[in-house]
């Protein structure tokens, strides 16, 4: 194969172009020609050290490689219209969940069998209650953000839904409320967006600034302090604390303009919690929307449980891990906020920046 490629004839072979538009078919092919640039780069000093008769083997390699590379173009295309279309036929689903959870309609109940329940009570009891507290609450990752504070303010939930964004290319989540009476909010949001989709590799999350009522913020605490004896002021000092809140979900972790002082380990922790935001919302994204009912019964908890039964090899470990605080449920079954992140970490390879746990457009790795 000649080391100078015809892109032209790369392009050519992608699938069906007019079903993209002329900006979509552009990144695919600029996809293909970054990925060969890179093959190339690294290859020069490979195969400067590898006989004629091997380099003739791996030319061939190439070609397969560089087959396979625009079937995979291919896939990446069918999957984007493949998702387009079932999340069309979604849709009127997702409205009737809607309009049952919230007793827009009713369904399966008469006004007899409401009474034989309960009589008014009963009647008056619309929809589902805390249909969508309940199914988040269900799933491990959301129920460690959920605190009781925050339980009073998400039962005036009534849908969450999402979409994909194109410029720049990600996703947003939007939580829609009922009026309640801790913030003016109608909707929250949450935008992703992503440098690289498919690794995925994340690049900032923007949210919605919440307009809390006074005396109402869930993210805040208020701290009263007895003043000291002898003290002319008797009045209590006063003073906010920043505290543990689901709502903090809306204010995600940001990386600063200018990370020059950024030290390695505070890098480390703005990582983590870029990560731990991500999961969140990727959890949110991929298991509560599609499968909000079966979270709701509990259902999704029973299929989704991860095995914390470890080989031997982790036995044998176990001196290591002491890291890994455990602790012990009800049910006497052990949960580690660690393992449950390092099966997401094995599933989602998920970066700050390309390379580095540093800022991305400089491209300055971790040393």
């Amino acid at each position: 194969m000649s080391e100078n490629m015809d892109m032209s004839e790369i392009a050519a072979n992608l699938p069906d172009a007019a079903a993209l538009s002329q900006q979509d078919s552009l990144g695919l092919v600029n996809a293909l020609k970054n990925k060969i640039r890179n093959m190339a780069s690294q290859r020069v000093d490979i195969l400067e050290t590898i006989s004629p008769n091997v380099r003739k083997r791996v030319d061939v390699l190439r070609e397969l490689q560089c087959q396979h590379d625009q079937f995979e173009a291919k896939f990446l295309e069918e999957r984007a219209a493949l998702e387009s279309k079932y999340q069309k036929l979604y849709e009127p689903l997702y409205t009737k969940r809607y309009e049952i959870v919230n007793g827009v309609v009713e369904v399966g109940v008469t006004d007899e069998a409401a009474a034989g329940q309960g009589g008014e009570n009963a009647s008056e009891e619309k929809g589902v209650p805390n249909f969508w507290l309940t199914a988040m609450k269900t799933h491990e990752v959301l129920a460690e953000e959920i605190t009781e504070r925050d339980e009073v303010a998400l039962k005036y939930l009534k849908d969450i839904k999402w979409c994909r964004i194109d410029d720049p290319k990600g996703f947003k989540l939007e939580f829609f409320f009922d009026t309640n009476p801790y913030f003016k909010n109608s909707v929250l949001t949450k935008t992703y967006h992503m440098i690289d989709e498919d690794e995925p590799i994340l690049e900032k999350a923007i949210g919605t600034e919440i307009e809390w009522y006074p005396g109402k913020c869930l993210t805040q605490k208020l701290l009263k302090k007895k003043p000291r004896k002898g003290s002319k002021n008797a009045k209590p000092i006063t003073k906010t604390e920043n505290c543990e809140s689901f709502f903090n979900f809306f204010n995600p972790p940001q990386v600063p303009d200018d990370d020059e002082d950024l030290d390695d380990d505070t890098a480390e922790e703005l990582q983590n919690q870029m990560e731990q935001d991500y999961e969140v919302g990727s959890t949110i994204r991929d298991k509560i929307i599609p499968h909000a009912v079966s979270w709701f019964t509990g259902e999704a908890a029973q299929g989704d449980g991860f095995d914390a039964t470890d080989n031997d090899e982790d036995d044998e470990d176990e001196d290591e891990d002491e890291d890994d605080e455990e602790d012990e449920d009800e049910d006497g079954k052990m949960r580690t906020r660690t393992k449950t992140r390092r099966k997401q970490k094995q599933e989602e390879a998920i970066c700050w920046g390309q390379e580095g746990r540093k800022d991305a457009t400089r491209g300055r790795p971790a040393g």
